[in-house]
């Protein structure tokens, strides 16, 4: 399903629109991001493999569903959702750096 067409005093309700999309992508790529810091965790402890690779796959399950539902929604609330992984990326790495680095310099 294609965003609607709306007049132009109901452009407001698209950008509302792609808001949401944009919400939802940091959303999801927060989830993303951070159950792959996890995962890295859990491969480095020795945890059990079985488990770990399972999480893999349903994480990359769960990003690929929602990507290819949004897709059918069209080019601009993917790109959105898009967008909003992107983010969700940078400040899980960014928040995954900080710890590190306090870790390292605690004494």
């Amino acid at each position: 399903m294609m965003l609607p067409v709306l007049p132009a005093d109901s452009a407001w309700a698209i950008g509302l629109l792609l808001a949401a999309y944009l919400a939802g992508g940091i959303a999801l790529g927060a989830l993303y991001f951070r159950s792959l810091w996890w995962t890295a965790r859990r491969f480095g402890d020795g945890s059990r493999a079985i488990a770990t690779i399972a999480l893999m796959v349903g994480r990359f399950a769960l990003l690929a569903g929602v990507l290819v539902a949004v897709s059918l929604e069209g080019a601009m609330p993917l790109l959105t959702t898009a967008l909003g992984i992107f983010i969700a990326r940078f400040l899980v790495v960014r928040r995954v750096r900080l710890a590190a680095s306090q870790t390292e310099n605690a004494p």
